[in-house]
């Protein structure tokens, strides 16, 4: 496990290349959030083409999170859109999205509405195949991208949490902190019907792919437990995983469904902290740039997750042996810090999440 400060906690020291800047989405007719939103199409893209959205986590931007995760770079080399919504201080002066606060994680209210509508205009703007739709965050990008999960599956045919947290697990400040620190009370079944409460969706659920560090303090790996069996009785799975392998070196398990695709998966990456896993480079496979909770960590999330969404060449990532019964989903088959302290959410998030070392 590594020491605060080494590599793969703090990233390593080279400066981000330059990429040309993301472009400010106009267009916009609804945005109760007041989130900016910008956007990447590759040049020459040709339609219809698929769209990831990506979330940014706390104290980054739209163009820093790009930089250091490297997706645009792999939208040029394998042709798919772009959507960074963009959190302000005005918002929150931590610049998190506001994935505890309920009037932004309802359907049609807040933060989750301006986001969707974004996707909207991303659509009408260009040529988006909406059946191939797919939404990814870290922290509270990743608790935010639960959130557009839950509120809007319809939209997304799938979506890839990093360091985040289940949909419903809080409705304000101090439950936000007990499910960073995994002293949440609901249940496992609570969890899942608070996604079906959400909206008025019945149909197939979007597939789920998560990510967790095992040394990260900020968001306790249970999370990541407490996720994929959110997201197993949504679909359905009575048993553990299908496959338990190993990418990269790292833990890796996934449950598939009937036609043998992975449904959910979950990655465990040892030894790593708070951020987005990451292997830096120009080769297939490789992305990003290492910087703070930009980790390089031998495994490129980036790239592991376009696969994951069907718009990326790579391995089969459900590849690997047959797993015997384990932890995880169960079992019902259908046909960090202490208690808050007071003061305004938005800023008392802000502080604590400075303290943890979220923020720098």
């Amino acid at each position: 496990m590594p020491r605060r400060g080494s590599r793969l906690e703090k990233g390593g020291p080279d400066a981000p290349s330059p990429r040309p800047p993301l472009e400010e989405l106009s267009g916009l007719r609804h945005n109760p959030g007041r989130l900016r939103a910008l956007s990447y199409v590759p040049e020459g893209l040709s339609g219809p083409a698929p769209l990831v959205v990506v979330l940014h986590g706390c104290g980054q931007s739209a163009e820093g999170y790009d930089l250091g995760s490297g997706w645009s770079r792999l939208a040029d080399r394998h042709g798919f859109a772009l959507l960074f919504p963009e959190q302000s201080p005005a918002n929150n002066p931590g610049r998190c999205f506001n994935w505890f606060t309920v009037g932004d994680t309802q359907r049609g209210m807040g933060e989750a509405a301006s986001i969707r509508e974004a996707i909207g205009t991303m659509a009408r703007s260009h040529e988006i195949d909406r059946g191939r739709i797919f939404v990814t965050g870290l922290s509270a990008g990743g608790a935010m991208a639960s959130v557009m999960l839950a509120t809007y599956p319809e939209v997304f045919a799938a979506g890839a949490i990093l360091a985040g947290i289940p949909y419903g697990c809080a409705s304000g400040i101090a439950e936000a902190f007990d499910c960073m620190g995994g002293r949440s009370r609901l249940s496992d079944e609570a969890l899942a019907a608070n996604v079906r409460r959400a909206s008025p969706h019945r149909g197939p659920w979007p597939r789920v792919s998560i990510w967790q560090g095992t040394a990260d303090a900020t968001v306790v790996p249970s999370n990541a437990d407490a996720l994929a069996r959110q997201w197993c009785r949504l679909h359905g799975f009575a048993n553990g995983p299908d496959i338990v392998d190993e990418v990269d070196s790292y833990p890796h398990r996934v449950w598939q469904n009937v036609h043998g695709e992975p449904a959910v998966e979950q990655f465990i990456v040892t030894g790593m902290g708070h951020g987005t896993p990451l292997m830096p480079g120009e080769e297939e496979g490789q992305s990003g740039q290492a910087m703070p909770h930009m980790l390089d960590v031998g495994l490129s999330s980036t790239d592991r997750i376009a696969q994951f969404f069907g718009i990326a060449a790579g391995a089969p990532l459900h590849a690997g042996r047959a797993a015997p019964a384990a932890r995880g989903c169960r079992r019902k088959r259908r046909s960090g810090p202490e208690a808050a302290p007071a003061g305004p959410p938005q800023i008392v998030a802000g502080t604590a999440l400075r303290a943890s070392g979220l923020l720098e």
